[in-house]
């Protein structure tokens, strides 16, 4: 496993957001959690990226303790991606550039430069490259974030809502480009999403929270309506259309 969880569980003061949370993750996969708002999908991935600690429990990143990890090497194995990019005076280049951070040690390399520039290309970022983060739209922000993750070149990928701001074509290209690299380059991702339907059609398996706990996890196959009407409270139907499972709402 590149990734353990182990019985996790967090509070905020004294409410409790995750309880004895647990699953695995391998190299070239992709796991998308899933769940309806305020059941800790968020701060279970504050937890992996050790912006958040675990009131208890344990999570290990190829057999290390993250817990006990500095947070530059944390930065080395994992990448983390929130809701929203940040704006600024900064050009995406430079914005994407500090990715690489966790590698540098005297100056910026023409490696790194070489990588930043390997990555906005992958990416189709070209006419961003020396654009300021306070003159882009929030999808153009999320696409930089993103890309300044994967030049942080870890082993795991953490990106809540990755698509939250994008528009069709822009979530199709993001989410392709995310388990094409997964795939391709022996990493893994855990991705929080609200879209059930892409989750299907790029992930590997899914979890389903409800409540702070893990309410399933399994791969595609066995995703059951009973399974998602437990867990968003609203009857479904799942249908196949080009080989994908779809879900469909049904009505109360």
């Amino acid at each position: 496993m590149i990734l353990q969880v182990n019985n996790i569980s967090f509070r905020y003061n004294s409410r409790p957001v995750l309880d004895e949370v647990s699953f695995g993750l391998r190299s070239n996969e992709l796991l998308a959690i899933l769940g309806p708002n305020g059941v800790g999908k968020t701060t279970l991935l504050k937890c992996l990226n050790g912006i958040l600690r675990p009131t208890a429990g344990a999570i290990m990143v190829e057999e290390r303790d993250l817990l006990k990890m500095k947070q530059m090497e944390i930065a080395r194995a994992l990448a983390y991606v929130g809701q929203q990019g940040q704006g600024g005076r900064l050009t995406a280049f430079d914005a994407i550039l500090l990715g690489r951070r966790p590698h540098i040690t005297w100056r910026v390399s023409r490696e790194d430069v070489c990588k930043v520039d390997a990555i906005i290309r992958a990416l189709g970022l070209e006419h961003l490259s020396l654009r300021n983060l306070d003159e882009m739209s929030g999808g153009e922000l999320q696409k930089v974030s993103i890309a300044r993750a994967l030049v942080q070149e870890p082993r795991i990928l953490l990106l809540d809502e990755p698509t939250s701001s994008l528009d069709l074509k822009n979530q199709q290209e993001i989410l392709a480009t995310i388990r094409h690299i997964v795939t391709g380059h022996g990493m893994a991702a855990v991705m929080t999403m609200h879209d059930i339907n892409s989750a299907l059609r790029f992930a590997d398996r899914v979890i389903f929270m409800k409540g702070g706990e893990i309410f399933a996890a399994t791969h595609l196959a066995g995703i059951t309506p009973e399974m998602v009407r437990e867990v968003y409270g609203i009857p479904v139907a799942i249908e196949s259309v080009r080989g994908y499972p779809v879900v469909v709402p049904v009505g109360s």
